[in-house]
């Protein structure tokens, strides 16, 4: 008899590792929250060259092109309209170093693409209005238990509830099942993560040109706007009164009463919150949380993107690490299942060795990124004297962006990882070559 392939059961949207697990010879079911695959309440999606060329591996690329649209254009503003500074090709050097540039898409439109581009036969496994209630991990699998009584085992459990998730179920049955199993373990609190900032977002019909990425500073306040291929959308940013490690669950009165804060806020040199929050297609509300998990993995229980690290969204860098997350813990986890034998089923130490594995692929990187992300949410707000210093006057000269990406973005961008099991053709290519390259595999 045949053996079985390895399966993963795939707790929240998890799309992408989908695709990767098919590609991989692997099976999957993922159990979303939620009612509908691609809700549309979320706002925008940046991702640059380094996570549309591993969506290009996956034979994603083609399909999405008509999604979004390129980000070329940044100003940046004070509250009343003042500009002070102004780059038409804010992203050229990084164009001529990697052959492509930052790109904006509306969030639910590319979940629904990545769903609609899945194999039809597959299409079934993805099982919406699923809320996980419990896991058991044992050597012979997992067993995921859902709020209407329905079972799904595997070999593993992948934690991607993020985006839409209350609570990082996943992330929190993982940590009672490790302290069940041994009390002294050294393990993430309950509440890992601490909130500094709160945002208000908001889409709407695009009121200008495709491609523009502009920012209004301020004290402890920020904006950003950004502009796709049919809608734009606004990013109001706050200091909260106090941090704090509680998540805060928002209403529509609190968007509300958020955008009256701003309503005078400009956007550009006329264009002001209250004239596009008026035109509001979809918005929401949440506090920002940062921080990085120690504990990616136990048992038969892997986690992945927000499951494990958050940080504030201003630099665009949250999504794209939740990307290469997929990318090293499948590469890792197709090479362990390729080395199991016959059976196709490593044991748990195994697989807990992997674990430690992508960690510590991941770690770096992603904790460079978080270091970048919370930087730049405080110069934009101008936290202190010394991030309004480095806002007003460090970087508003045009040339201080072309060293900004040869010197810092080229070298960490060209690092990133690719599916080292996949062979494609180069859809980007510049004059800084990919650490991993796509034709890797004849």
């Amino acid at each position: 008899m045949a053996a079985k392939s390895f399966k993963v059961v795939i707790v929240g949207g998890g799309l992408i590792a989908a695709h990767a697990l098919c590609k991989a010879g692997m099976e999957f079911t993922v159990l979303e929250r939620s009612r509908q695959i691609a809700l549309d309440v979320g706002a925008s999606l940046v991702l640059a060259p380094s996570s549309l060329r591993v969506f290009h591996q996956l034979g994603l690329l083609n399909q999405l092109q008509d999604l979004y649209a390129e980000v070329n254009h940044k100003k940046c503003f004070t509250p009343d309209g003042h500009q002070f500074k102004d780059n038409p090709d804010i992203f050229g050097e990084s164009k001529k170093n990697h052959g492509g540039v930052p790109s904006a898409f509306h969030r639910a439109e590319l979940v629904q693409s990545l769903y609609d581009q899945l194999p039809e036969k597959l299409k079934h496994n993805v099982l919406t209005n699923k809320k996980l209630t419990d896991i058991q991990s044992d050597e012979n699998g997992v067993k995921v238990f859902c709020e209407d009584g329905s079972v799904y085992e595997g070999d593993l459990v992948l934690g991607a509830d993020g985006v839409n998730s209350k609570t990082r179920q996943t992330r929190q049955i993982m940590r009672k099942l490790a302290l069940q199993a041994n009390p002294n373990a050294e393990w993430d609190p309950e509440l890992p993560y601490t909130s500094t900032y709160r945002c208000m977002w908001a889409s709407f019909p695009r009121p200008t040109a495709s491609g523009e990425g502009y920012e209004t500073q301020s004290k402890d306040k920020s904006i950003m706007y950004l502009s796709g291929k049919e809608r734009a959308w606004i990013f109001l940013y706050e200091k909260l009164p106090e941090p704090t490690k509680e998540r805060s669950f928002y209403t529509d009165e609190d968007v509300q009463a958020m955008a009256g804060r701003f309503a005078d806020f400009h956007l550009d040199e006329t264009m002001t919150v209250k004239d596009v929050f008026a035109e509001r297609m979809t918005s929401g509300m949440s506090d920002l949380q940062e921080g990085i998990c120690n504990n990616w993995g136990w048992g038969r229980i892997a986690l992945a993107g927000d499951s494990i690290h958050k940080a504030c969204p201003n630099a665009g860098l949250g999504y794209q690490n939740g990307i290469q997350d997929v990318v090293s813990l499948v590469n890792h986890l197709r090479e362990l299942v390729a080395s199991s034998g016959p059976s196709k089923r490593p044991d748990v130490s195994s697989l807990e060795n992997m674990y430690k594995s992508y960690k510590n692929e991941r770690w770096a990187p992603l904790s460079r990124d978080a270091a970048v992300s919370a930087s730049v949410t405080r110069i934009h707000a101008w936290a202190n004297i010394w991030y309004y210093l480095v806002a007003r006057f460090l970087l508003v000269p045009n040339f201080m962006d072309n060293i900004h990406a040869n010197w810092l973005v080229g070298p960490a961008a060209s690092a990133a990882l690719a599916f080292n099991f996949l062979d494609a053709e180069e859809p980007f290519s510049g004059r800084v070559a990919w650490a991993h390259p796509l034709k890797n595999v004849f």
